[in-house]
């Protein structure tokens, strides 16, 4: 829950919204909109699979490893990759920043904590990474000390293992 503007807020994706909205990330009409939607819910499916890789049962993480770089390298980022090519601009959808931009660098960081060079076969991800995270603000929030994402807790896998299954 983020309580913002006298609101209390729930959902990621609304919270998202909300704020990419209110701070003019969110593109500049409902077209613009639509494709930011579309990027960003393909991101989702990519990024549910990273972030449950830690919780996989012991006999399964090899397979869902495989899995999740497979998707990762030649489904995911070969369209993103297209799409950087065809637009011909700096950012995924219109010419400015946008939440469809913060969702692709936090999902290209992901991956490459498991694989580090899981962007070698696509130079124009790696541009785009390289001036996303050179934004100033981006920049400042990836420094060291300043978390992107709250550390998983390893006696609380157990937990959300049981839950889960």
């Amino acid at each position: 829950m983020v309580e913002m503007d006298g609101m209390k807020l729930v959902q990621t994706r609304a919270i998202a919204n909300y704020i990419a909205t209110k701070y003019n990330l969110y593109g500049k009409d409902l077209k613009e909109r639509a494709l930011i939607d579309v990027y960003v819910e393909g991101m989702f499916d990519l990024n549910e699979l990273l972030m449950t890789y830690g919780y996989q049962p012991a006999d399964k993480k090899e397979q869902h490893f495989a899995n999740m770089m497979d998707k990762a390298t030649n489904r995911y980022f070969p369209v993103f990759e297209k799409v950087l090519k065809d637009h011909g601009k700096d950012f995924l959808v219109g010419n400015q920043l946008s939440r469809a931009d913060v969702q692709l660098l936090e999902v290209i960081l992901m991956a490459e904590e498991f694989k580090p060079d899981i962007l070698a076969k696509f130079p124009l991800l790696q541009s785009f990474k390289a001036r996303i995270s050179n934004i100033p603000t981006i920049k400042k929030f990836l420094q060291p000390g300043s978390q992107r994402k709250p550390p998983i807790r390893e006696e609380e896998v157990p937990k959300v293992i049981k839950i889960f299954y």
